[in-house]
C-alpha cells in the first residue's frame, strides 16, 4: 500500500508493510526527508535522514531521532551503533572543532571533517563547512566513492592542490563526482595502531599544499584528535561503570533493608517463646537452653538493627534521630553497660561518669552509640585490663569515650574503621558484621556530634564529642563514679 499526501512545495509518501519498519518519505525542494519508523537497536524508535546533492554527490545526515519507550542511560548507550557512539565520542571534544578550524585556516581549504571509516561506511563525525556542501555529523558518503577507502588499505595520506593537473587523480572519479579540486586525507591511527578514519579537507578551488611541513602538522593534529576520541572513551567507560555500580549498590542495599525488616518477626517470636519457656520451665538444663536461645535473639536482634540502620545510611534517609532533654541519660547509659556487664562477667569495666546537664538528644541512640563502642573495646582490647568509659557533659559539649588496652592501631587504618563491613585483624574469628564503629559514627554524624579514634602503646580510645548550644542546656544532672 502506498499513499500520497500533497502539501505546498512538499511532497509525502508512506510506505506501509504488514509489519514494522514503515519509511515516511518528504520532498522539500532539492531536500529529501526520509522517516524510519520502527524498532532501532531494539528500540522503537523514529529517525529522520535528510538528503541532498551536494557537488554532484548524494550526502545524507540524521537531523533528528527520537522513541516512543524511553530507554534508561544505561539502555541508551548500550543501544548505539559503534558508529553512532563513535560520533559522540568525537563531538564531546571541545578541541575538535577547534582543530578542523585551524586546518581550513592554514590550508585555506574551507570544508574539513573528521571522518570514521570501516570496511562498510564513511561518516562524518566532526564537520567544519564554509562552502555549504550539505554534511553534517552523522553524516554519510558511499564508501567505495571516497578516496578515504583507499587509505584505508593502505594508509598512506594523500594530498593535492589541484585534482586536475594532478598525474594520478585528474582521471580520478571522485573529484569529479563531488566537485573538489584540493583534497587532504590523512589517516588517523589509534594507540593500539588501529585504523579510525581519516582527517579530510576538500576546496573546489585549487590549494597550495606543496609546504613538506604541512604534513607534519596535519599529522600531528590526527594524533592529537585520536587522543582526545580515546580520552572520551575512557570517559564513557567510566561513566558506564560508575551507574552500573551504583545501580548494583543501590540494588544490594534494597536487598538488605527488606531482608532485615523480614527477619524482624520470626526473631521476635523466637524470642517471645524463650521467654514464655524460662518462666515456666523449673531450674536445671532446660532452663538454661532457654536462657541461651534468649541471648542469641538479644544478638541476632542486635545484628538486625544494625544492618537496618545501616541500610537507612545508605540509601540517603541516614540514621533517623528523635531529640529529646535527656532528664535519664545517665540511666540509660548505665543499662547498656550493666548489660555487657552481664555478658562478659569476666571482664572488667570501669565506668566515670559526671552529667552536670542534661540537654536535647536521642537517649536510645546515644546508648547504642555507647554500647557498640564498649563491645567493640571488649572485643578487640586486651582482657588482661579493664575498659574504661568516660561520660561528661559541661554547658558546652557532651562527651562519650571508650578506652581499652592492647595492641595500637596503626595511624592509616584508623578511619578505615568507621568504614562499613570493615573489622580488626585478628589470628582468631570475631563475632558481628563489621557495622558496629560505622553505626556509631552516623548517629555522631545525626547528632551534629564527631566520633574520633587514637591509638598508642598505652590505649586505644575512641571518644563520641556533642557541642552544646547554650539554650539547650538546663538544670544539673547526675554525678556518678563507679566500676
Amino acid at each position: 500500500m502506498q499513499r500520497v499526501t500533497r502539501l505546498p512545495f512538499t511532497t509525502v509518501s508512506l510506505q506501509a508493510t504488514a509489519c514494522w519498519p514503515d519509511v515516511l518519505t518528504m520532498s522539500l525542494g532539492k531536500s529529501r526527508v526520509s522517516m524510519h519508523i520502527g524498532p532501532i537497536n531494539g528500540v522503537d524508535s523514529c529517525r529522520m535522514t535528510k538528503q541532498r546533492v551536494g557537488f554532484g554527490a548524494m550526502a545524507s545526515n540524521t537531523i533528528t531521532e527520537g522513541c516512543f519507550g524511553i530507554p534508561t542511560f544505561e539502555q541508551f548507550m548500550d543501544n548505539r551503533s559503534p558508529i553512532d557512539r563513535d560520533i559522540a565520542l568525537i563531538s564531546r571534544s571541545d578541541a575538535v572543532p577547534t582543530i578542523l578550524e585551524v586546518v581550513a585556516r592554514t590550508t585555506g581549504m574551507r570544508f574539513t571533517a573528521v571522518a570514521r571509516v570501516t570496511d562498510t561506511q564513511w561518516v562524518a563525525c566532526a564537520v567544519y563547512d564554509r562552502i555549504e556542501f550539505g554534511l553534517k555529523p552523522g553524516g554519510e558518503l558511499v564508501l567505495e566513492s571516497t578516496i578515504c577507502n583507499e587509505i584505508r588499505g593502505h594508509h598512506q595520506p594523500v594530498l593535492f592542490g589541484s585534482a586536475s593537473e594532478h598525474a594520478l587523480f585528474s582521471n580520478h572519479p571522485t573529484p569529479k563526482l563531488y566537485g573538489f579540486e584540493s583534497y587532504i586525507s590523512i589517516p588517523i591511527f589509534l594507540s593500539d595502531e588501529s585504523f579510525f578514519g581519516t582527517l579530510c579537507a576538500i576546496d573546489p578551488a585549487p590549494a597550495k599544499l606543496d609546504d613538506p611541513e604541512l604534513l607534519k602538522t596535519l599529522q600531528l593534529f590526527t594524533q592529537l584528535i585520536a587522543a582526545q576520541y580515546e580520552t572520551e572513551q575512557r570517559r564513557d567507560a567510566a561513566e558506564l561503570a560508575l551507574v552500573d555500580a551504583q545501580s548494583t549498590a543501590r540494588l544490594r542495599d534494597q536487598f538488605v533493608a527488606v531482608l532485615g525488616h523480614d527477619l524482624r518477626n520470626p526473631v521476635q517470636s523466637i524470642s517471645m517463646g524463650a521467654d514464655m519457656l524460662e518462666r515456666d520451665l523449673p531450674d536445671g538444663r532446660e532452663r538454661r537452653v532457654a536462657k541461651h536461645i534468649q541471648r542469641s535473639c538479644q544478638r541476632m536482634s542486635e545484628l538486625i538493627n544494625n544492618v537496618m540502620d545501616f541500610a537507612r545510611g545508605r540509601l540517603g534517609e541516614g540514621i533517623s534521630v528523635s531529640l529529646e532533654r535527656s532528664h535519664d541519660l545517665a540511666g540509660d547509659l548505665e543499662h547498656v553497660v550493666s548489660e555487657i556487664q552481664r555478658v562478659h562477667p569476666d571482664r572488667k569495666i570501669e565506668v566515670t561518669m559526671s552529667l552536670d546537664r542534661t540537654f536535647r538528644c536521642d537517649r536510645r541512640r546515644i546508648a547504642q552509640l555507647l554500647g557498640n563502642l564498649l563491645s567493640n573495646a571488649i572485643t578487640h582490647g586486651s582482657d588482661k585490663a579493664p575498659v574504661r568509659v568516660f561520660m561528661t557533659s559541661t554547658g558546652s559539649a557532651f562527651e562519650l569515650a571508650v578506652e581499652n588496652a592492647g595492641k595500637p592501631i596503626e595511624g592509616d587504618k584508623i578511619e578505615r574503621f568507621f568504614q562499613p563491613f570493615t573489622r580488626g585483624t585478628s589470628a582468631s574469628p570475631r563475632p558481628g558484621l563489621g557495622l558496629g564503629l560505622y553505626i556509631a559514627a552516623e548517629i555522631a554524624k545525626a547528632h551534629g556530634g564527631t566520633l574520633q579514634a587514637a591509638s598508642d602503646a598505652s590505649a586505644t580510645r575512641f571518644a563520641f564529642h556533642m557541642p552544646l548550644d547554650c539554650d539547650e542546656t538546663s538544670q544539673p544532672g547526675l554525678t556518678n563514679a563507679g566500676a
